[in-house]
């Protein structure tokens, strides 16, 4: 290989950081030819993992690592969501340490990318696509080893599990991880709220963060958020709540939680 060449692979190697993945298309974008990555390719460099997308050979190379291309390569908005994200806030102890399943959500038009949902990260990835709460906000840099990523804060991350209950999220751990958090802002509370298309998860998060009893509940202006009219029915054969209109579990009415 010839010293420009080396050059470009040693300043590839040296800018970015271990662990992540590299998306074919950013890096032509960035003088790196189709022609000079196959050659990498069979220099060992680096390694395919897909159509589209490469690894560090012998990288250790985690679904982090693929969401960090998504967003700063392919400039999406798909991240760490969910319960997931308050994992990796530190906001869920209790929570299974390695889980098997990765919650992830993107805007309506995003999709994972064939090589994402074949390459084996060794969890399971669960993803969502939806516009129910505005593609940027609420999202936070998480530092891991090498590079950081965007997920989702606190609060939108809990009314991301609220917009997946009851089918695919227990209403009652909805309940339990509101109970930590304790320390939210209110004004980022009252920015996601205001700005949610969701009358379910507004009125359960409103519902459950009083049912919490947390201080930063009282410095919510409710007036300024839509909860909509008419009935909301959570589950069949619950029990009624008059103030937020919602049906829900009869454990949660009856103090059984």
């Amino acid at each position: 290989m010839s010293t420009v060449k080396q050059t470009k692979i040693n300043q590839l190697l040296s800018t970015y950081p271990s662990g992540i993945v590299y998306l074919t298309s950013w890096l032509v974008k960035h003088g790196y030819s189709l022609d000079l990555q196959k050659r990498y390719r069979n220099s060992d460099w680096f390694t395919s993992i897909g159509t589209g997308a490469m690894i560090r050979s012998g990288d250790d190379v985690s679904y982090e690592g693929a969401i960090f291309a998504l967003q700063q390569q392919a400039g999406l908005y798909i991240h760490p969501a969910g319960k997931t994200a308050l994992s990796l806030l530190g906001k869920s102890h209790y929570l299974e340490l390695s889980p098997k399943k990765v919650i992830l959500f993107g805007g309506t038009k995003e999709k994972l990318p064939t090589w994402c949902l074949k390459h084996d990260w060794g969890v399971t990835l669960d993803y969502h696509r939806s516009s129910f709460l505005p593609a940027d906000m609420g999202l936070v840099d998480v530092e891991l080893k090498t590079f950081s990523i965007k997920v989702s804060n606190a609060s939108r991350a809990l009314m991301e599990c609220l917009y997946l209950a009851p089918k695919h999220q227990e209403l009652s751990e909805c309940y339990h991880l509101m109970e930590g958090l304790n320390n939210l802002r209110p004004n980022q509370v009252q920015q996601l709220l205001e700005a949610c298309s969701s009358i379910k998860v507004k009125r359960l998060f409103l519902y459950l963060a009083e049912k919490a009893n947390h201080s930063w509940f009282q410095h919510l202006d409710v007036t300024k958020i839509d909860l909509g009219k008419g009935k909301r029915s959570i589950v069949k054969n619950g029990v009624y709540n008059s103030k937020y209109k919602l049906t829900l579990p009869k454990e949660f009415e009856n103090g059984e939680l």
